[in-house]
């Protein structure tokens, strides 16, 4: 059986990127899931004088282990002012500076959900253009626009979005 890691770039306890994960896992067959928390995984603010003082922190190097050890990861990415939220940056920043390949090509789900129109666009362009030069092998990508209106009750219940969310799943999967 293969093992994912799913998680949300955001420390929010309403995220609906993790609400997004949630479901985006749920939708994979024959692999066991484990949901991570940002909030679990507390960090210093990176900086070159911290990493000098304190060296890598615990909690960033237990992320990367989960990292090497699955087959498998979805990331839905919240958006902050266009790019990663804080919490995300400070993680992989920390990460990149432990490891700098640090996906370990493995296989990857990238998604992104906005309340706006976008979908969290400009975020995912990032990631995008980003992850490959750190281990990244993004599969397949997701972007979710209007989070209000889309995802109700724990599902997208808008058809369209529905079936293009199906397709990178099984894309995904099928990389595993």
């Amino acid at each position: 059986m293969k093992h994912i890691i799913a998680f949300a770039g955001s420390n929010s306890k309403q995220s609906i990127n993790k609400k997004l994960v949630a479901y985006a896992s749920s939708l994979v067959s024959n692999a066991e899931v484990k949901i991570l928390d940002l909030n679990d995984f507390e960090l210093p603010l990176f900086g070159v004088d911290v990493e000098k003082q304190q060296g890598f922190p615990e909690n960033a190097q237990k992320f990367l282990d989960l990292i090497k050890s699955t087959d498998g990861i979805i990331l839905s990415l919240a958006e902050h002012n266009g790019a990663y939220s804080a919490v995300f940056k400070n993680l992989f920043d920390w990460m990149s500076r432990i490891e700098s390949k640090l996906w370990n090509n493995k296989p990857m789900l990238l998604m992104a959900a906005s309340p706006g129109a976008r979908g969290g666009a400009s975020v995912l362009e990032i990631a995008k253009n980003r992850f490959p030069f750190n281990g990244g092998h993004i599969v397949s990508d997701f972007s979710l626009p209007n989070f209000g209106d889309n995802f109700k009750e724990d599902k997208i219940v808008n058809s369209e979005f529905n079936a293009r969310l199906l397709k990178a799943v099984a894309t995904f999967q099928n990389k595993l």
